[in-house]
This record gives C-alpha cells, structure tokens and sequence, in this order.
C-alpha cells in the first residue's frame, strides 16, 4: 500500500469554503497528484478535550461550529463516511504510545476538517476520522502526539493537522491596510526552520520565532503543524504552499506538505 505524506494546512475564516483563492486551488491540486488516501485521519484546533477522543460515527455530520456568516456556508455539508476500523486502530497506536484516547460515536466533524477537504476531495469520496487535540499540551507532546500515529502513514492514510499559521483575530481589521508585516516575518521564520529540519527550534518556537505571541496569542490553531509534522516521522522534507495567501492581514494560509526523507 502507498506510503501517505502528512499535511499541515490553514483553514483561515469558515468563508473559506465559499472563497477557495489560491490556498483553495494549490489544495485541490495537490489532492490530484497525491495517490487517492484510504481514509483522511485530521486533527483541528476546533475540537479541543481534556483527553484524546476519536470519532467512531459511520456518518459524521457537517457540524457548522460558527456564526455570524453567510447563509450559504450554512447549506453546504460534507457528507464523507466515517471509518470506524480506522478510529478503533488510532486509539491502539495511542494506546501503545501511552496516550489514553476514547471512541466518540456522537461527535461528527468541524469546520477545521471539512473546510479544507472540501477543496481537495469535493465528492466526499474518502472516508474522514477526526482525532481531538488536548488543550494545555507543549509543543512537544503534539509532535509525540503525531508520531504516534505515523504508521497509518503506511496502510494508506493522509494524516492532515488542520490549523492556521497565524491566528490573532484581536487585529482583525478585514485587511484594508494590507498583510500585516509580522505575519510575513514568522511565516518566513516556520518556513525556514522546517527546511533546515531543525525540530529543536520549530518546538521552541514560543522563544525563538519573530512576532510569536502577537502571530498567536494563544497557540492551539499552531498545534496541528508541529502534529503533522511528528506524524510524517523521521526527518521530513517540507513543501510549502499558498505562501502569498493572506486573508484580512492577518491570516497566513500557508498549507505544508511533510515527506518522509
């Protein structure tokens, strides 16, 4: 079975759905030149627990966890399978890692999961599995975290931590006065730091990054990266995508593709 690479990407405002710009269509192209995954296993900020949970649902739900927004985002729904087996098999590999995780029957997927693979598989033909990210974890433990699951990589799995590369919505401002400086700054600090694979500094990036604490005041929507990038083992080549995407000044959509080197 192919080896899956792992993914990182922005899914920006819940808007997004409806305005795919360029980090929508390098998504969807992407997904035509990745061998078509067994299942998708994604992780969102949107979705925070005291433990790990999994949803086990047959038929997860479209859950539109957001208002305030156009009537249309509204109708659209995500109708992908669930993957029962594929949960039940996460929750071992947690288990062996010492990661207590619980089955979730009733929970169905968020706007951090089917916005982005709305762009890249819009038939909903993959079988989707929502794991939950802890709150109040390092770094480090998200990496562990995704490393944990990395075999899945190779039963044909695309792992993808949904999140955004920046994140503070205090300097919302619609982007009148263009991309902010500082979200340029850390994204070219991350992009940097992952093609020289220096792991040390990318968990260390609260300290070390430029503009860390305003590109995000708090970090849960930063903790999927350092999770698809655990879960691409090893030392992973980095590629990175919709770099020039910035939604309101303040919103970086860079997406990163992880492969095993």
């Amino acid at each position: 079975m192919t080896t899956m690479p792992t993914l990182f990407v922005s899914h920006g405002a819940p808007t997004f759905a409806l305005e795919p710009g360029e980090a929508g269509r390098e998504l969807a192209a992407l997904a035509r030149a990745l061998p078509m995954p067994r299942a998708i296993l994604v992780a969102s900020p949107h979705w925070m627990t005291a433990g790990v949970s999994v949803t086990t649902s047959e038929r997860p739900e479209t859950i539109h966890d957001f208002g305030g927004f156009p009537r249309p985002l509204y109708d659209l729904r995500y109708p992908a399978a669930g993957a029962p087996e594929l949960a039940e098999r996460a929750i071992g590999l947690l288990a062996a890692a010492g990661v207590d995780a619980r089955a979730e029957p009733q929970r169905g997927l968020d706007h951090g999961a089917w916005v982005p693979l709305l762009h890249m598989y819009p038939d909903a033909s993959v079988p989707v599995v929502q794991v939950s990210m802890p709150g109040r974890r390092p770094a480090s433990w998200f990496h562990a975290f995704g490393q944990a699951l990395a075999p899945l990589r190779d039963e044909g799995v695309l792992i993808v931590g949904s999140g955004s590369l920046t994140h503070n919505l205090y300097e919302f401002t619609g982007g009148a006065a263009g991309t902010e400086p500082y979200v340029q700054a850390f994204a070219q600090w991350i992009a940097d730091t992952l093609a020289a694979n220096d792991v040390d500094a990318l968990l260390d990036y609260r300290t070390l990054a430029p503009h860390a604490e305003r590109a995000h005041p708090t970090d849960e929507h930063l903790m999927p990266l350092m999770f698809a990038h655990g879960a691409a083992g090893g030392h992973p080549v980095a590629k990175r995508l919709a770099a020039s995407d910035v939604r309101y000044g303040m919103l970086a959509m860079d997406a990163y593709v992880f492969d095993a080197s």
